[in-house]
């Protein structure tokens, strides 16, 4: 019996397995996928992340493979509107490294043990001994008990920890395609780039190999078929200019966002973070960061728990209140985001406006520190 057990070995459970072993704390790591999986759409990691992981090497190692973007621009029709300066933040890491996640999970992996893959759990429950976690293993129950459970596997595992008529999800109306695509050279290669048209958002993002990362807002009731998909996203593009990403599009993920805070992190010893705990929309969300900093700042309290016998009661309630202060501001700022994306025919004239005031001096660099994580409790 392992003393922690992490359920999800996605970049959130990775971390948190790879931390706690650190500390010499014995891990069993449980993932559903047979194999990591490449298709995601976490791609930034900010500079409180870059900051937290210095001290273990992984962020050197994140940045051998990562672009590191020190400005993003908003424009509209091809005319710039804004710049957010990554580079004036006064931070130990002023700008935002991205990578895909396929990446990120690789790096983070060298530091935890072996997942189990193949593993579906269906069951934690507390017990006076421990927590019991039950599972299935390629169609074969498994059951053991640990002195502590974390849930890191997402959305899908809420269930784990979470009764159905406790807890609020909010569904938008809103539907994105994204794409990773050859851009070809180009003078803003390391510029994060949110095109704000009268018909939706496109964000561009810049990826190691010189990719970028394409998500369009789509409309709710456009055509699901794949080709369709791929059609649409490629027009968005070239009405961008983006005549060379538009030709290299062959397919298109299409995804829905949601809004989910959930009340509580702990019960007893059971802890949830990342997308299990808080869900946020991706259009300048930090869903991602919000769970590693959730990962990074739980494992010594953990690893301090197992070594000494007695939970840090006060350092949980702070954690876990800082945590859920940190998720809410993130929330409220993807709502504002996506609201922003939205198609707007008729008010893109007080959209424009309303985006050059923010990102003009002096409130730009306020929100260039919101973009970047600058007001999460634990940046």
């Amino acid at each position: 019996m392992a003393e922690v057990t992490v359920v999800g070995a996605g970049p959130v459970g990775t971390l948190l397995a790879g931390e706690l072993a650190r500390r010499g704390v014995e891990v069993d790591l449980l993932e559903r996928r047979h194999a990591a999986g490449d298709g995601t759409r976490a791609i930034g990691l900010h500079a409180p992340v870059l900051a937290a992981l210095e001290a273990s090497g992984v962020t050197d190692r994140m940045l051998a493979h990562a672009v590191r973007v020190h400005r993003g621009e908003a424009r509209t029709r091809g005319r710039l509107l804004g710049v957010v300066r990554f580079d004036e933040l006064s931070a130990r890491f002023p700008f935002v490294a991205t990578l895909p996640q396929a990446m990120t999970e690789a790096v983070l992996a060298a530091d935890a043990p072996e997942p189990l893959r193949g593993a579906r759990v269906f069951d934690v429950t507390p017990r006076p001994e421990g927590v019991r976690v039950r599972a299935t293993h390629l169609g074969r129950p498994i059951e053991h008990t640990s002195r502590i459970v974390v849930v890191a596997s997402g959305a899908g595992a809420r269930d784990l920890v979470y009764r159905p008529d406790s807890v609020r999800v909010h569904d938008y109306h809103d539907r994105y395609l994204m794409t990773d695509a050859a851009a070809g050279p180009r003078a803003d290669a390391e510029v994060a780039v949110v095109h704000l048209d009268p018909d939706g958002v496109l964000e561009s993002f810049p990826l190691p190999g010189g990719l970028r990362r394409f998500v369009a807002w789509d409309p709710p009731s456009a055509d699901p078929d794949p080709r369709a998909r791929a059609r649409r996203l490629g027009d968005a593009l070239a009405r961008r200019g983006e005549a060379l990403a538009a030709d290299a599009v062959t397919d298109a993920t299409a995804f829905g966002v949601r809004r989910f805070v959930a009340p509580r992190l702990r019960n007893g010893r059971v802890f949830v973070i990342g997308d299990a705990a808080h869900e946020v929309s991706p259009i300048g969300g930090q869903g991602m960061n919000l769970g590693l900093l959730d990962a990074v700042t739980l494992a010594p309290l953990i690893a301090r728990w197992i070594g000494t016998g007695e939970a840090p009661e006060h350092e949980l309630r702070r954690w876990e209140a800082r945590r859920l202060r940190s998720a809410r501001a993130a929330a409220r700022l993807a709502a504002v985001n996506t609201a922003l994306g939205r198609p707007m025919p008729r008010t893109d004239a007080l959209r424009r406006t309303a985006v050059r005031a923010m990102l003009a001096p002096p409130t730009g660099r306020l929100f260039a520190h919101a973009y970047a994580m600058g007001f999460d409790a634990d940046a």
